[in-house]
């Protein structure tokens, strides 16, 4: 933690001109902000699915997900591609605007296109001219890949060939998008990516910031750091802010020390130490989703595995648990917990004039965890404003309530 907030610190010092360090203190707006704003402050939602009355019902009108590969390794159309273009129209069609995520690094490697290669630049190009020739009139807005800086995203990029990834699809998608956004985000603040992207701003609509205080180890939880982190990304890219993802775990308790004890004794493990005498074997139990991430962002180096079991944000997946410390004050990880935090936070970030909406992640509860694969793991199963079941909960009506108080105020604005 230490070392990251120090990153930031040297990067944000470093490529924030003097005259715009104000614009962290003093939060204000620009012509674009305000242009951007006058289209209606976004307010939207990660991952929905097609229950098109209850999402309208929220006051949602953007909606948040990936597009897949639009291309085949033989260069044929990609299945996955025209179902994603039928579901844009979909929404489409019901008066929603769709924030299409692009194919991260490790799509286009996949189709045997190589963004660390400069030979595949112009390939790179032509599958975002496509992408924003296609869509017109289906989506209303490209986030170029996702949160370049963390591994699960970037690898087998660096940051700097992360970065040229982008640039040169904003590049090629600015002169063709139309009435289409044009941006992409960051997971946290990274100074370092904004930095590196800043030949390419002026290809960008927007640019977008994804924050989860008060979830994850580590990170304080405290609702002020919400506006503070976006008059950050403000201050250092001078463009309009959406916060593309936020949102807030709604269940799970610390467990205690005898808790686990009896989940290391059901790896066959004394203690976490025990698991560092043999640490592959302890890999080689985890459930199958776990063992991947656990050996990709460990670069398939054993050497890196115990401090990402037990030392990073893993080690919440590995225990199942929401720890003592980790949540918002007044929010704890509860139904009517995670309602607090999203009718808190919600006009903190309309007041904000830099900021030009936000999308609340996610919709639907999951069955089991994405990282871990567990069901009884809180991390990736409780984020959502409906159950598994698709059944409001309190952060829905909460929800709800925020975001038609927006569309309130426009109207009266408008009027």
């Amino acid at each position: 933690m230490e070392e990251f907030v120090a990153t930031q610190i040297r990067y944000g010092l470093k490529y924030v001109p003097v005259n715009i360090i104000k614009s962290f203190f003093i939060p204000k707006s620009s012509d674009d902000t305000r242009a951007l704003r006058s289209r209606g402050f976004i307010m939207g939602v990660c991952h929905p699915n097609e229950d098109y009355e209850l999402l309208r019902g929220a006051g949602i009108r953007w909606v948040r997900f990936d597009v897949p590969f639009p291309f085949t390794a033989q260069g044929e159309p990609s299945p996955g591609y025209a179902a994603f273009r039928e579901r844009c129209r979909g929404y489409a069609e019901r008066g929603f605007s769709v924030m299409a995520v692009t194919p991260f690094p490790d799509a286009f490697i996949s189709a045997g296109i190589d963004p660390r290669t400069p030979e595949d630049e112009s390939r790179i190009r032509e599958v975002a001219e496509f992408l924003v020739r296609d869509l017109q009139g289906l989506v209303g807005g490209f986030q170029i890949s996702n949160e370049a800086g963390l591994p699960k995203f970037t690898l087998p990029l660096t940051l700097d060939e992360a970065a040229r990834f982008i640039g040169i699809q904003a590049e090629a998608m600015y002169p063709l998008r139309g009435e289409i956004l044009v941006g992409y985000n960051s997971g946290g603040p990274e100074a370092k990516l904004h930095a590196l992207m800043r030949p390419y701003h002026r290809f960008c609509d927007y640019v977008g910031i994804d924050v989860y205080l008060g979830c994850f180890a580590g990170l304080p939880g405290l609702m002020c750091l919400f506006p503070a982190l976006l008059r950050y990304v403000w201050a250092l890219t001078g463009r309009p802010v959406i916060l593309q993802e936020f949102g807030y775990i709604g269940g799970g308790m610390p467990k205690s020390r005898r808790q686990k004890k009896e989940l290391l004794r059901s790896y066959g493990l004394r203690s976490e130490k025990d698991a560092k005498r043999d640490i592959e074997k302890l890999v080689d139990k985890l459930p199958g989703s776990f063992r991947h991430f656990i050996e990709h962002d460990g670069r398939g180096d054993p050497a890196r595995y115990y401090d990402l079991i037990f030392r990073s944000d893993y080690r919440q997946h590995f225990y199942k648990e929401m720890p003592r410390l980790t949540r918002v004050p007044g929010c704890e990880h509860s139904p009517e917990g995670q309602a607090r935090f999203f009718s808190d936070l919600i006009p903190r970030l309309y007041r904000l004039p830099f900021v030009a909406g936000a999308m609340v992640y996610c919709w639907s509860d999951a069955e089991t965890c994405g990282y871990c694969g567990q069901s009884d793991c809180p991390v990736e199963t409780r984020w959502g404003l409906v159950d598994s079941a698709g059944r409001p909960k309190p952060s829905y009506h909460a929800v709800k309530e925020r975001f038609f108080d927006i569309a309130r105020s426009e109207e009266e604005k408008r009027s």
